[in-house]
């Protein structure tokens, strides 16, 4: 009777125990976390206003005139585009947005700096423009798309719109030996800016529905499982279609970024390192090819190999070797904001070779500020990637944040003479409307990516 007592004492004990263990736990709400974003925003547009009136001071001894109006500008629209996340994306990671004002705000300070250096030539107030067109898209991107999920059915849609973009240069001239703008009537944009967003989406639409056949099936040659040809034949294609951009608009960095890019993605997908291998060989392959073949690439490919022979020649440096001079003469610490020469660079210096202003006027330290501002986004998406369970909004996020880690590489690479020089623009900081509106999209989307990441996580929410 005691025996049997204790046993049944026991199993309701147990089945109380299983119970409890299998019932919800109270709800645990995840700090939201905005307070800090706006305190971190504040510092950036404090920081880019003493960056204008440092280059005013530097240049003529007083305050600028328009620190105020300037100031206020960014202030307004920074605080715009807090208040769209926190209305509507309000578990979002705090960082990308202050990274982003941060970014632009020096970019502004930089092309304002080079501005007084060549008066007849003014791009901040249309940098400001541009700005202010991408922080307003980024506030509708915030605003409309409540879930990134929706971008998955317009997958195909979004890879014919890249491909047209991307194609249309090549009907205008060339500028600067390159086919990359469409310029009309003294209006000009990147279509290929645009395009990058495009063939992240559906690189991930595509790699998050065919993942599994890329990474088991098929046949197993050397040291990588190659998939059947049916799921092979866009990787092929997307190779073939980076080669001929780089030949018919020449446009090396376009292609470099394209091609990375769905690397970077498909070793994501499958957690092959034998994609990266055959990445990297196919690169090499159409890079070298058409490096002996296009005079453009091959003319920026020998000023890569010999950046000072203009010098030994007796015609003076040429833009890299302005730049490499530029990068020496800033130091650890720098000239200081406007005590630079930077502009002897030339007519580029405003575009592919700001950094170099950077490297001159904020030295070694603040250059490598701005590659930790950079790293630090990078590594703020690929943290919403990795907590996201969806594949497509994973791959979404990885994509979305390897274009600016591929971008700023291969454009750091090229004005510092580690790679070849590619005429792209440095996200938020280089003159360039299509390139700024296009990082507030990341950015943006990036937001979205974040929010749903961390929603998912809050027991008060309901998925």
């Amino acid at each position: 009777m005691t025996s049997a007592g204790a046993g049944t004492g026991a199993g309701v004990e147990a089945a109380t125990s299983i119970t409890a263990a299998g019932a919800p736990g109270p709800a645990v709400r995840l700090p939201r976390r905005r307070g800090i974003e706006l305190a971190l925003i504040v510092v950036a547009v404090l920081l880019s206003v003493y960056g204008y009136c440092a280059v005013g001071v530097a240049q003529h001894g007083t305050l600028p005139p328009g620190a105020a109006g300037y100031g206020a500008g960014l202030g307004v629209l920074a605080l715009l585009a807090h208040l769209a996340v926190r209305l509507r994306a309000p578990y979002a990671d705090p960082l990308p947005l202050p990274i982003g004002v941060l970014l632009n705000g020096i970019g502004l300070v930089l092309i304002y700096r080079l501005d007084l250096a060549t008066p007849g030539d003014r791009a901040a107030p249309t940098q400001l423009m541009w700005s202010t067109l991408g922080i307003t898209l980024f506030i509708l991107v915030v605003a409309a798309l409540r879930d990134h999920r929706v971008l998955q059915r317009y997958a195909y849609v979004s890879v014919v719109a890249a491909l047209a973009l991307l194609m249309l240069p090549i009907l205008f001239p060339a500028v600067n030996g390159a086919r990359i703008w469409i310029r009309i009537a003294g209006f000009s944009i990147q279509p290929g800016e645009f395009a990058k967003v495009l063939l992240a989406v559906f690189f991930a639409a595509y790699l998050a529905a065919n993942r599994t056949a890329l990474a088991y099936a098929g046949r197993r040659i050397w040291f990588m499982q190659l998939p059947t040809g049916r799921v092979l034949g866009p990787i092929v294609a997307i190779w073939l279609l980076s080669v001929c951009v780089l030949v018919l608009e020449r446009d090396l960095g376009t292609s470099l970024l394209f091609f990375g890019l769905f690397v970077v993605m498909l070793y994501v997908a499958t957690g092959r390192t034998g994609w990266i291998a055959v990445g990297l060989l196919l690169a090499a392959l159409g890079a070298v090819a058409v490096g002996r073949l296009e005079p453009h690439v091959h003319g920026r490919i020998e000023d890569w190999l010999h950046p000072f022979a203009s010098i030994d020649a007796g015609l003076g440096p040429n833009q890299l070797a302005q730049s490499l001079f530029a990068f020496s003469a800033g130091g650890v610490l720098g000239t200081g904001l406007g005590l630079g020469h930077s502009v002897l660079i030339g007519f580029a210096v405003k575009s592919d070779f700001i950094l170099a202003t950077a490297g001159e006027e904020l030295g070694l330290a603040g250059l490598s500020a701005l590659f930790l501002l950079y790293g630090l986004l990078v590594e703020r998406g690929y943290r919403a990637g990795l907590a996201l369970r969806d594949p497509f909004g994973r791959l979404l996020a990885v994509g979305l944040a390897s274009i600016v880690a591929l971008q700023v590489f291969v454009i750091a690479g090229g004005v510092t003479g580690l790679i070849p020089l590619t005429g792209m623009a440095m996200p938020f900081l280089a003159q360039g409307g299509s390139s700024v509106v296009t990082n507030w999209t990341i950015v943006a989307l990036l937001i979205r990516v974040s929010d749903s990441a961390r929603r998912q996580y809050d027991g008060s929410t309901a998925p």
